[in-house]
């Protein structure tokens, strides 16, 4: 049986109608499109998936350390099932700022926490807030998810040893 791509066909012909996108660029398989555009183009594009094709649900943002600059995958879905990944890239500047995706899709806070704290990518427009996932504690300027990231550990950010901690509150080999 082949496969029919007429839903996944029909959302990169209307991103080509509205932005002149070059649909034989992406990549589809059966509820699945990855999508490379513009950075110029993103927001709009985004918002437009969102507004027009019900693409409504923001499920994680994707961030690679790509050596040259960074890419980042928005990964959308719809009702109808079809999960699309929309990719820009961007050059390795100091520093990298992006622009929030909040006012499309309100649920992208961690998402972008985790872009600024493990990519070290400044989100213009993220509210300011906790590191996040990293500990409070965690050296600055240390993106541990950047190639060319040297781990370094601080004293005053260093994991508590069981040696360490206060009597009574840890028992080493004792379990939990």
């Amino acid at each position: 049986m082949e496969a029919n791509f007429d839903r996944e066909n029909g959302v990169l012909s209307r991103l080509n109608e509205r932005f002149g996108i070059d649909a034989s660029q992406a990549v589809v398989k059966v509820h699945r499109i990855y999508l490379g555009v513009s950075e110029e183009i993103f927001m709009d594009a985004l918002r437009f998936l969102k507004n027009e094709l019900d693409f409504d649900h923001l499920c994680t943002i994707t961030g690679l350390d790509a050596g040259d600059g960074f890419e980042f995958l928005y990964h959308i879905a719809e009702p109808g099932g079809i999960l699309m990944t929309l990719k820009y890239k961007t050059k390795r500047e100091d520093p990298v700022v992006i622009q929030t995706v909040l006012p499309v899709y309100n649920g992208a806070t961690f998402y972008e926490r985790e872009l600024e704290g493990l990519l070290g990518i400044t989100v213009e427009g993220l509210t300011p807030g906790r590191q996040y996932p990293l500990p409070d504690n965690w050296p600055k300027g240390q993106y541990p998810q950047r190639k060319d990231w040297k781990p370094s550990i601080a004293q005053e950010s260093r994991p508590v040893l069981a040696q360490d901690a206060k009597p009574g509150l840890a028992q080493p080999n004792k379990g939990v």
